[in-house]
């Protein structure tokens, strides 16, 4: 298990456990953490799952995809270092003690 904290705009922090296979986004849709609406299943067709990653969690995670970048176009404020789409983030045990905040709102 991978424990993720999930930290929503209002600075509210969710820390969860999440298993491995699952993605960033299935760990807050089970946990009911709310911010990440994920209206498209994680099918990386929409950016309703957009977070910003701890900038010292960045490094560590897998390069975007070119359709990870294309979607984060759509996304309410992105920031081009640390915004990502959490269906496209698998947890494995590598990703323990990752931080995510959600933005202002999902669009």
């Amino acid at each position: 298990m991978a424990k993720i904290t999930y930290i929503e705009h209002n600075g509210t922090e969710h820390v969860v456990e999440v298993s491995p296979g699952l993605t960033v986004m299935e760990g807050a849709r089970d946990n009911n953490i709310p911010g990440i609406e994920a209206d498209c299943g994680g099918a990386c067709a929409c950016s309703t799952c957009h977070v910003y990653v701890d900038p010292a969690w960045v490094e560590k995670l897998p390069a975007k995809d070119d359709m990870e970048e294309d979607m984060l176009d759509f996304a309410y404020q992105p920031d081009p270092a640390t915004s990502r789409l959490t269906c496209q983030l698998k947890v494995t045990d590598a990703i323990d003690g990752l931080i995510v905040r959600m933005p202002e709102k999902q669009i």
